[in-house]
């Protein structure tokens, strides 16, 4: 065999192993842009309006989030997103499995505002949050990038003379408003409140029960009676 002709099959040798390792590339990266395309079907959701702490943050200052003006314009969402950034991008993800609707026996008091999940426990912290204004009648939205449906909302206000300012969050601070019914899978959920006799700063706390499995998902919204 001529020298040249050993080169030319050490080529092809080694063009033969090229071509299989070329198309496990491109399988790879076929699959990850599928996983990266259903991802947000496994998102959930969360209380847009009145805003929720985590969404809030993120949808001020998400685009943004490395602008110093946070610090003095915003100082709970900078101390938020300097204590786990995760909070905030993942503001749809506040949920716990298999409660069984013990919410109060398992969620100690100070923890209501992160559901007792400690990579949100900045959403705990006390401070001048920023306030969403409303009425004694209002709305609450709920945005479910799942469309997951739900068992049930439970709403709580925290009670007149709390100052959300310099006390954390427990149960007794808490006035039980109402429960609603189910509602069927959809993005968005919207039901009415009625309140009576709140005035000034207050937290707005929720419970959503998700039907699709046992998950239980709580939230602090910051809101002004007007």
């Amino acid at each position: 065999m001529r020298p040249h002709d050993s080169d030319l099959d050490g080529r092809r040798s080694r063009s033969a192993v090229r071509k299989p390792a070329a198309a496990l590339v491109v399988l790879l990266a076929t699959m990850a842009s599928i996983l990266t395309w259903v991802a947000p079907a496994q998102a959930h959701g969360t209380i847009i309006n009145p805003q929720t702490r985590a969404y809030q943050c993120w949808k001020t200052w998400g685009s943004q989030h490395m602008n110093p003006a946070m610090q003095t314009q915003d100082p709970m969402c900078w101390q938020a997103f300097q204590a786990n950034p995760d909070t905030m991008w993942n503001w749809m993800s506040a949920l716990r499995d298999g409660l069984g609707a013990q919410f109060q026996a398992r969620t100690p008091d100070g923890t209501l505002c992160s559901n007792n999940l400690s990579r949100n426990n900045s959403l705990n912290n006390l401070g001048a949050w920023k306030t969403t204004p409303i009425s004694r009648n209002f709305t609450v939205q709920l945005y479910d990038q799942a469309s997951h449906g739900a068992d049930y909302f439970r709403v709580y206000v925290s009670k007149q003379g709390f100052n959300p300012q310099t006390q954390r969050l427990g149960w007794g601070n808490l006035d039980f408003i109402t429960q609603t019914g189910r509602y069927a899978p959809s993005q968005n959920i919207s039901f009415n409140v009625s309140t009576s006799g709140y005035t000034g700063n207050h937290i707005l706390f929720i419970i959503w029960q998700a039907s699709h499995l046992d998950q239980a998902y709580m939230w602090c919204s910051d809101v002004t009676f007007s």
